[in-house]
């Protein structure tokens, strides 16, 4: 169960850092995150990359194939999109450009929290 909360707070602080590194994305509506729309958020993209992303990657492997891994990016703007319109305003993505660059980040920043907090842990 720790586990689970731990990879909350990862995606918590992953999108956290998305929305203030990218212009085009927001969590809220003013300048100053809620915490609770922060973790709600988190939770509904970690349910969405649970549940559906494994599901678009195996119906869209000839594309990652065909790209050499590149549809990866796609998929994960993809994913946000998603998460955006799930949380009803508590996530807003501009362009689709910005879902990328935002995934990029988030890829980037939870790899780097899991590395350091997730395996000191075991």
């Amino acid at each position: 169960m720790s586990k689970l909360i731990l990879r909350l707070v990862i995606n918590a602080a992953a999108l956290y850092a998305a929305a203030w590194i990218v212009p085009g994305v927001r969590l809220g509506e003013g300048p100053n995150v809620d915490v609770t729309t922060l973790l709600l958020v988190a939770l509904i993209f970690g349910l969405i990359n649970a549940l559906i992303k494994p599901i678009v990657k195996l119906v869209t492997c000839p594309a990652y194939v065909l790209t050499l891994g590149l549809f990866t990016f796609v998929v994960n703007a993809g994913m946000l999109k998603l998460t955006a319109w799930i949380s009803d305003g508590a996530l807003s993505i501009d362009r689709f450009w910005d879902a990328v660059l935002a995934g990029i980040v988030i890829s980037i920043i939870s790899t780097a929290l899991s590395i350091f907090v997730v395996e000191k842990d075991d």
